[in-house]
């Protein structure tokens, strides 16, 4: 064999050991693409979920809201009419009162109800949980955006640079996968 011979399947070497390093490269990125799509999935139904469960929490803590105030309006005017009344028969009297002071115990649960966590005050801490979870998720959905698209370039770049040969395309797509590699972790993470 003559020198130019063997540089010859030196050179052939290297292309090909090149030209596997690219697809291995490829099938790492694909996999974390894969990764980071199945996380941005994921951030964007918590976002959903979520929304969708504060909304609920705060349209029952209108309810009971509402619900309170129309007690309080109710054990207000009863109050008025005992004042207006003063002759009135002493059975009355005592009905009303009973009814005034079941109003204002039902006002009071309605404000705060540690057992059932149906009380406006634990309703309101239940909506602001949601809302910290969706919140989360909305921090994290971008990162995973930015890691699919460029997990997804890098890929192309990666591909390209086997077919044209282009060692410049293979480190172009190398560091893009890199960068997007990095976003899906951020993504996770929330390390920026």
């Amino acid at each position: 064999m003559e020198a130019h011979e063997a540089s010859e399947l030196v050179e052939e070497s290297a292309a090909g050991g090149g030209k596997y390093r690219t697809a291995l490269m490829i099938s790492i990125l694909a996999m974390v693409l894969a990764i980071a799509s199945l996380g941005g999935s994921n951030a964007g139904k918590d976002i959903t979920q979520e929304n969708i469960l504060a909304a609920n929490s705060y349209a029952f803590y209108q309810a009971k809201s509402i619900r309170q105030t129309t007690l309080k309006v109710a054990a207000s005017d009863l109050e008025l009419q005992l004042l207006r009344d003063p002759a009135m028969p002493a059975a009355a009297k005592e009905a009303m009162q009973k009814k005034i002071e079941d109003y204002k115990k039902t006002i009071e649960r309605y404000e705060s109800e540690p057992d059932t966590k149906e009380g406006k005050k634990e309703l309101l801490m239940v909506a602001k949980e949601h809302e910290a979870v969706r919140n989360h998720a909305m921090r994290q959905d971008p990162w995973f955006d930015y890691a699919e698209g460029a997990l997804q370039i890098a890929i192309v770049l990666l591909s390209v640079s086997i077919v044209a040969g282009l060692p410049l395309l293979f480190w172009a797509g190398t560091c893009l996968g890199a960068l997007g590699a990095l976003s899906a972790l951020n993504g996770f993470f929330l390390f920026i």
